[in-house]
C-alpha cells in the first residue's frame, strides 16, 4: 500500500508558477514510477507528466512540455511538479499517482497506475 498526499495548489494568475509536491508513504518510494494527471469537472483525466523511479527519465503532454518540469527526491519521498507560465486552460485538480517500476504500463495511461492521490486544485485567472 502506497498513500500520495498532494500538496502546493492554488489560486495564481496567468503567466505565473506554482510547484506542486506530493508525498509518498507506505512502501519503498523508488519501486514506483510516479505521475501526474489533471481533471477539470466533465472531461476525462488527463495525463500531465511522469519520471521513471530512478528520476533518470521524464515525460511530459505536449500541453505542457516546455512550461512543466517533474522531478522526484527519493531518499524525501517526494514527487515535485513546477508548472510554469501557467494559463487558465492549466486549471484543474492535479493528481499524482505512483505505478510499480516492475509494470509493464504506460506512463500515460492512468488505468496503469496502482495508487492516486487526493487531488489538489489550480486555479488560474485570466
Amino acid at each position: 500500500q502506497v498513500r500520495l498526499a498532494e500538496s502546493g495548489g492554488g489560486l495564481v494568475q496567468a503567466g505565473g508558477s506554482l510547484r506542486l509536491s506530493c508525498a509518498a508513504s507506505g512502501r519503498t518510494f523508488s519501486s514506483y514510477d510516479m505521475g501526474w494527471f489533471r481533471q477539470v469537472p466533465g472531461k476525462e483525466r488527463e495525463f500531465v507528466a511522469a519520471i521513471s523511479w530512478s528520476g533518470g527519465s521524464t515525460y511530459y503532454a505536449d500541453s505542457v512540455k516546455g512550461r512543466f518540469a517533474i522531478s522526484r527526491d527519493n531518499a524525501k519521498n517526494t514527487v515535485h511538479l513546477l508548472l510554469n507560465s501557467l494559463k487558465s486552460e492549466d486549471t484543474a485538480v492535479y493528481y499524482c499517482a505512483a505505478m510499480s517500476k516492475y509494470s509493464s504500463g504506460r506512463y500515460s495511461r492512468l488505468g496503469d497506475y496502482d495508487y492516486w492521490g487526493q487531488g489538489t486544485q489550480v486555479t488560474v485567472s485570466s
